[in-house]
């Protein structure tokens, strides 16, 4: 409402200046003005200095009402000339911000980097060269049994300390129960496969495999050459490679390996057709033939 007002009264006062104005010019056209003005002239510049007053007045009252409401305040121009520098601004096109362009020069060179490297990934990577799946991957090893007992969870199973050259004896655990008695387990030597990974059975972990004859109605450990102790290797002529720290179960290796596994007429433990030897004397079984081994 106060907004309204103040730019009525504006208005009224703005048209009463101009009628004021032509009102004068029309009475020096026709020659009707008293010949001393000085006292006329004197009165119309003291009311045009204080119509000029209120006008300032009304326009800051204006601007405090535009606040007031929220509005964000326009400069109001003090004179025609304003009004139309301001009208001829409105109408210039907006400035467009100016984009910085890379030069050709550097933006080339970080383009062919960029090239480069998306290149270098889409290269496939170089495969590590893959071990061949024979018996040279199996850590053996010539084992004594210490002692052997039931498995406290399970009937099948003896829990097994074996020495195998090491610190400390491997605990083991055998599925021999229903094959071998345990007073035959008691300080023996065996041939112990060392680089399974280590597999809990019935809640206790096993950490290596003792190799034996077997065939479904008998089983037998394997026998080392006389004179062998634990930590010896086992060889095959023909297969010299380095064993595998641990065997990834998921790669199958033994079960790739294990088919070929064969003990011979004489009695001889066999890798495709080869002996199994320990300090170049031969492992045999104590008395299957034919048969495989596991």
């Amino acid at each position: 409402m106060a907004l309204r007002v103040c730019s009525t009264k504006a208005a009224q006062i703005d048209a009463a200046i101009n009628q004021l104005k032509q009102h004068l010019l029309a009475l020096q056209s026709r020659g009707t003005l008293v010949k001393d003005t000085s006292a006329y002239k004197k009165k119309l510049l003291i009311d045009n200095e204080r119509l000029k007053r209120e006008v300032d007045d009304l326009k800051r009252q204006l601007v405090d009402a535009e606040v007031m409401n929220g509005k964000r305040p326009v400069p109001l121009p003090t004179n025609k000339a304003d009004n139309k520098e301001l009208e001829n601004k409105s109408k210039e096109p907006p400035v467009k911000p100016v984009v910085a362009k890379t030069p050709p020069e550097t933006a080339k060179p970080q383009q062919q980097a960029k090239k480069k490297d998306a290149a270098a990934k889409k290269q496939p990577k170089p495969q590590a060269a893959t071990a061949p799946v024979d018996v040279s991957r199996l850590d053996m090893r010539v084992g004594f049994i210490r002692t052997a007992k039931q498995h406290p969870d399970a009937d099948g199973l003896y829990l097994e300390e074996i020495d195998c050259g090491e610190a400390a004896p491997r605990q083991v655990i055998s599925g021999l129960v229903k094959h071998i008695p345990i007073e035959a387990m008691q300080e023996r030597p065996c041939v112990l496969l060392c680089n399974l990974k280590p597999a809990k059975m019935r809640g206790i972990m096993s950490h290596a495999m003792v190799m034996c004859a077997s065939a479904p109605e008998k089983v037998e450990i394997l026998d080392p050459p006389a004179g062998s102790k634990p930590g010896d290797k086992v060889t095959v002529e023909g297969f010299s490679g380095t064993p595998d720290q641990q065997l990834n179960p998921k790669k199958k290796v033994f079960e790739g390996i294990q088919p070929d596994f064969l003990v011979s007429p004489e009695g001889h433990a066999l890798y495709k057709g080869v002996q199994w030897k320990i300090n170049d004397q031969v492992i045999t079984a104590p008395s299957m033939r034919g048969c495989g081994i596991k």
